[in-house]
């Protein structure tokens, strides 16, 4: 028997919950959590915003711990070994996405956290290909919000080619911005950041901005017209889209790694005319992820977190539904 936290319908609280797991499976992997962030992602599903969520449903899936339990054909990790597992657990392995390295675009991909339970539990499972070696230099209690926030903003800087002379825009210094100007000033870009806190103008500089704008600024916004080659979005509420694609040179990209749940509105010659481009991605494949690990540890990349103990899941919940988290949370099974 596992036991963790789970929510038995949406806007519940979270309630000690326990579950049988069956027989570990031969390509599964059990893991002793001993950290988990809690992200916004794990709010969305247990309100269920996004239509996904299975109840009773046990969150998180930022999940650090050390490996108990190893199937028979389970390639490559050991018993004892410190590991991470993010926002997916297993994907088909046999399609054209997981065979090119690409298992986070699988058809039949399995999100950790949806018809699956997650990390706000004493123990998890996943397959082992999603159970990701965690480098030594890393510090695990702050690892945890790197496996879903970390990956995701490194993702597009890696996928499309993002060059080091670039100049790169950040929209949003929250959980996933204040990574992504720490991986983008690493990546060696000039980093500009768009916050709506006057106060977190210093602190972006902190992460790695060279410049910083305010994103209710307009005037502010149009000096920056045909000035940037990249620009990522990392908040999830509706902006002036026609205004912050205007900051593009030509064959510049916005990309959305927030998840705005309304339209967003364009006109066909605010792209054709500069030959710019708008896309989205989710997280990451495997490969992608140990490779930001990597790059993380090397650089020292590292997210500001607040630590809450498992028994505090609700407090941390209502925490960060009051938009007081600065700027992930983990939670501490240790204590």
């Amino acid at each position: 028997m596992i036991k963790g936290w789970a929510a038995l319908g949406p806007q519940q609280k979270l309630q000690p919950y326990t579950y049988e797991p069956g027989p570990l499976n031969a390509e599964e992997v059990e893991v002793a959590v001993e950290y988990c962030g809690l992200c916004h992602s794990d709010l969305s599903m247990l309100n269920n915003d996004w239509g996904l969520t299975q109840y009773p449903i046990i969150p998180g899936h930022e999940v650090v711990g050390r490996i108990i339990a190893v199937g028979n054909q389970v390639k490559g990790l050991k018993v004892g070994q410190s590991v991470g597992i993010g926002w997916n657990a297993l994907s088909c392995m046999h399609c054209r996405e997981c065979l090119t390295g690409q298992h986070h675009l699988c058809p039949e991909t399995r999100p950790t956290i949806v018809g699956h339970h997650g990390g706000f539990a004493e123990r998890i499972r996943a397959h082992w290909v999603w159970v990701i070696p965690l480098p030594d230099t890393l510090y695990k209690a702050v690892t945890g919000p790197l496996l879903c926030g970390g990956i995701t903003v490194f993702a597009p800087l890696q996928v499309f080619d993002v060059k080091p002379t670039d100049r790169v825009g950040v929209v949003g210094i929250g959980g996933l911005g204040h990574l992504a100007l720490q991986f983008a000033h690493a990546w060696g870009c000039e980093v500009i950041a768009f916050t709506s806190s006057t106060a977190k103008a210093e602190e972006a500089h902190q992460y790695g901005a060279y410049h910083s704008v305010s994103s209710r600024d307009q005037h502010a916004i149009s000096k920056l017209a045909n000035t940037l080659d990249f620009l990522l979005i990392t908040v999830n509420v509706s902006l002036d889209w026609s205004l912050l694609l205007k900051t593009l040179k030509p064959n510049g990209r916005m990309h959305v790694v927030g998840a705005v749940l309304e339209p967003i509105p364009l006109h066909a010659f605010d792209l054709i005319m500069g030959q710019k481009s708008i896309s989205g991605s989710p997280t990451g494949g495997p490969v992608m992820t140990a490779t930001m690990l990597d790059f993380a540890a090397r650089h020292r990349i590292t997210p500001q977190v607040e630590h809450f103990s498992l028994n505090q899941v609700n407090e941390a919940i209502a925490h960060l539904a009051a938009g007081k988290a600065k700027y992930r949370i983990v939670l501490d099974h240790a204590n």
